[in-house]
């Protein structure tokens, strides 16, 4: 299949970072935002001046409001928040091209329904060619060109390769799976588990229980991927452990961010005040815990962030619940 353009749907840091791989890889890119103040800045000055200040797009890069403008895109990226990936390809709906593939970058599981976004996609565009994009990536050092590796995952073998050769610019790697099922859960349970982290940075609980609550957390993101039916070994790449060691060791992560508030004693209201952008961890928790309770899964550190956010317990609540669990082989969970 021919590709020369491509359409991202998402205005945000993450989309406007992956426009510009598109367009550094040869494509012809739409952006669409919602915001008009999005696009403006954009047309304007190069620059998504809400969403990721001080970095100078590429020319390639147009930027529109409507959906209709990405009709004729050979390929789409969906970057909306996961909580609203179905009303946006809902959205898309009327102008979309049955067969085009559609890579999904929104990670999470849908409130309420508890899918994963392959499934969102499955049921508001059946007929599109789904793929997963996941790794460890922060939108700035994305839209700048620093060097970064992430998963992609598609079905097909050909059109993985197809896409894997189209989409590799210059400082953008790569490496291929099939299975996407296992490339969404380590995106979907991450956030939460960045926030726990935050959490022990804000209580100045150091580094070895950062680490350990690394590795215990991704035992627990091991546990969903293998429930939902997807593959150890993909969370153990960069889609799952990847991205886990990152967004866990930076306040530049949002999730992370959050949980240093909360750590340094701010309620969640406080925390979130004035956030244009709401830490998606903070949308997932309560779907994650849902899901993981549905599957009987041993889970408590993301059952623990879930009902610090809900209310139900406190910081140092959820602190003393995970350290007085019982002992045991540490393969036991």
């Amino acid at each position: 299949m021919q590709m020369k353009t491509a359409g991202v749907i998402g205005g945000g840091a993450w989309g406007t970072a992956l426009a510009q791989v598109v367009a550094r890889a040869g494509l012809a890119v739409t952006l669409q935002a919602r915001e008009t103040e999005v696009v403006d800045s954009i047309t304007r000055d190069r620059v998504n001046a809400a969403f990721l200040p001080g970095i100078e797009l590429d020319p390639a890069i147009r930027a529109k409001t409507e959906m209709a403008d990405l009709a004729d895109c050979d390929l789409v990226l969906a970057v909306p928040p996961a909580q609203h990936l179905r009303g946006t390809l809902e959205a898309f709906r009327p102008h979309f091209r049955p067969g085009t593939p559609v890579i999904l970058c929104s990670k999470g599981i849908e409130r309420g329904t508890l899918k994963l976004m392959t499934d969102v996609l499955a049921e508001t565009l059946p007929e599109a060619t789904p793929a997963v994009l996941s790794g460890p990536s922060f939108a700035g050092e994305v839209a700048r060109g620093l060097p970064t590796a992430v998963t992609l995952a598609v079905a097909d073998a050909d059109l993985g390769e197809a896409l894997m050769a189209r989409l590799s610019p210059p400082g953008f790697r790569l490496y291929l799976t099939d299975d996407l099922i296992g490339a969404e859960a380590g995106g979907a349970l991450k956030n939460v588990l960045a926030i726990a982290c935050g959490i022990v940075e804000g209580r100045q609980l150091g580094r070895s229980a950062h680490a350990a609550l690394i590795t215990r957390g991704f035992a627990e993101m091991t546990r969903l991927c293998v429930a939902l039916g997807g593959r150890a070994e993909t969370v153990a790449g960069l889609c799952g452990l990847g991205d886990l060691v990152l967004t866990c060791s930076s306040p530049q992560s949002r999730n992370m961010s959050l949980g240093l508030a909360l750590g340094e004693g701010q309620t969640v209201e406080q925390a979130l005040a004035g956030k244009r952008s709401v830490a998606e961890g903070y949308q997932s928790a309560p779907a994650v815990r849902d899901l993981g309770l549905k599957l009987g899964l041993d889970m408590p550190i993301a059952y623990g962030v879930a009902a610090l956010l809900a209310g139900e317990a406190t910081v140092d609540q959820v602190i003393g619940s995970l350290l007085s669990r019982p002992l045991r082989a540490e393969t036991d969970g």
